[in-house]
């Protein structure tokens, strides 16, 4: 009975990922891929079912701990939450921000691969996705800090979608840019000081 050579496994990942950085996955070639992990095509075959699985191969961590991340946020027993909590989840700070960009840093070029490097994948249309997800997840927040008295703004989530885009445009772009640690954690600070959220939902003090 054959064993599976899973020693070629972190190879494979890394040169896939290294091509996929470099020319996004539509100019991604699969030879060169294994060129450079030292494997043949048929390895990856058996593996893999072709590039796209590959590629997803890649994204799949970072995928999970958005998905992850946001599910969290959006099964959250709303009503439990004392009016303090509500309003303190509200407030952009640095000490509830900065946690995102260095989850997201934690997967290297992953992310980047994700959202800049996708088109031709199922995971072209990854940010405008997850942005309605996330604005599901606000909108429902939102309706209980409504329901409260502690908002009284009456937002949709056709706005929530098109100010969270710019939310998310923002967490991504510093990715795509390549932003060293210190620039990321200052563009964090300027972020906390712009999305204002507490004056969207015109919340009550």
């Amino acid at each position: 009975m054959s064993v599976r050579d899973t020693s070629i496994d972190p190879k494979l990942l890394q040169s896939a990922r290294e091509e996929f950085k470099e020319k996004g996955f539509l100019k991604a070639d699969l030879k060169s891929i294994c060129d450079n992990a030292g494997v043949t095509t048929g390895a990856v075959y058996k593996r893999y079912k072709g590039k796209e699985e590959l590629f997803c191969a890649v994204v799949e961590g970072v995928v999970k701990a958005l998905d992850d991340f946001l599910d969290n946020r959006s099964e959250s027993d709303f009503s439990s939450l004392s009016d303090g909590e509500i309003r303190e989840s509200w407030k952009m700070s640095y000490e509830n921000m900065i946690p995102m960009f260095r989850m997201l840093r934690s997967f290297g070029d992953d992310f980047k691969i994700l959202i800049d490097k996708s088109a031709g994948t199922r995971f072209e249309n990854f940010n405008h996705e997850y942005v309605i997800k996330m604005s599901y997840a606000y909108e429902h927040f939102y309706k209980e800090a409504y329901r409260r008295g502690i908002a009284k703004a009456k937002v949709d989530r056709e706005e929530f979608h098109i100010l969270l885009t710019s939310f998310w445009d923002s967490i991504c772009e510093p990715f795509v840019h390549d932003m060293q640690k210190k620039e990321m954690e200052e563009h964090c600070r300027v972020m906390c000081r712009f999305f204002d959220w507490a004056s969207v939902i015109k919340m009550t003090p």
